[in-house]
């Protein structure tokens, strides 16, 4: 049921995409802010209760729902995971900008394509050389594609499993919207609307993607130059403050052939002021370089999109083997 829950999610995105401003993104919004006024008081253990409140809670009924229908009817409880998926993954959600960017920039038309980025990431990005405008995109098209298709996909299989249904997806989704939702800068004072929960939601979602972002680089490694992507992996990934951001795409880096990485701002993710801040341990310097490989030119940007749609390709492809194995046995 799995396979046909995630290929009938996928297909009916491609044909009927969330669009940009929906409905579930509002409501998200809505609930973070919710949570965060009824459940947070200021203390310490409060973060947690916000936290579990927000993602589990959510994951919880998902599952729950899924249970409920499992037991009437499988056709019901099919519906139910394609829905769950289709509002939790898929590549629409977020491929509108690349593609934006991508045309502009075949149209040669950096103003528009800079634009784009900024709308994208929140981030300055109109003082960015070509190349550097260029790698920005790719890292950014890299670490969305993991978010909004692999790692939900990964969770979504692994508690399925275990008869859990969409809880997977729901998890996964939440605890990367709360990472970035509890990190968003009040425009009034500048900082952090609050710092418990920032701290906290970043460091539960880093331990809930710590294999996802693992599987999703060794996908890029199977699809694409392996070698080369798992010396990137091994040498590289520790150039990026976060791990697990660095291992995805030293990996894919090294998998294409492509340069990435360096000290220009304002990095990978917005509102961090350096990409090559070493994350591990209190002695971090900033790191100099990037991964090995041709600057980042516009062919690139097909070479990843191959990639990605390689390595979706390659779990289905398991998934379905691993569903007509449970069938036949």
């Amino acid at each position: 049921m799995s396979f046909f829950a995630v290929l009938f999610a996928l297909l009916i995105e491609q044909v009927q995409p969330l669009p940009r401003s929906n409905w579930v993104f509002g409501a998200l919004v809505a609930w973070m802010r919710w949570t965060g006024l009824n459940f947070n008081a200021g203390r310490e253990h409060h973060a947690w209760v916000v936290w579990g409140v927000t993602v589990l809670l959510p994951a919880t009924v998902a599952g729950a729902v899924y249970g409920v229908l499992a037991h009437y009817s499988l056709l019901l409880a099919l519906a139910w995971n394609v829905v769950v998926l289709y509002l939790t993954l898929g590549f629409r959600q977020f491929s509108h900008y690349y593609t934006d960017i991508r045309d502009a920039l075949e149209a040669g038309d950096e103003t528009t394509a800079r634009q784009r980025l900024a709308e994208w990431r929140h981030l300055d990005a109109s003082e960015l050389p070509r190349t550097e405008l260029l790698r920005h995109v790719i890292e950014h098209s890299l670490l969305a594609a993991h978010r909004y298709v692999f790692g939900v996909f990964f969770w979504f299989v692994v508690l399925s499993a275990f008869g859990l249904g969409p809880a997977g997806a729901v998890l996964y989704r939440m605890s990367e919207f709360a990472s970035r939702y509890w990190a968003y800068k009040s425009r009034t004072v500048g900082v952090p609307t609050n710092d418990r929960l920032m701290a906290l939601s970043q460091r539960l979602f880093g331990l809930v993607d710590h294999v996802p972002a693992r599987l999703t680089a060794f996908g890029f490694a199977v699809v694409g130059n392996f070698e080369e992507a798992v010396t990137c992996w091994r040498r590289d990934a520790s150039l990026w403050k976060y791990p697990n951001e660095g291992i995805i795409l030293a990996a894919a880096a090294g998998a294409v052939g492509v340069q990435l990485g360096g000290a220009a701002a304002p990095g990978v993710t917005p509102d961090r002021s350096q990409t090559f801040t070493e994350g591990a341990g209190p002695d971090a310097v900033e790191a100099q370089g990037s991964t090995p490989g041709i600057p980042a030119q516009l062919g690139h940007l097909r070479s990843v999109v191959g990639l990605v749609w390689r390595s979706v390709v390659l779990w289905m492809l398991l998934l379905a083997l691993l569903s007509l194995a449970n069938l036949v046995g």
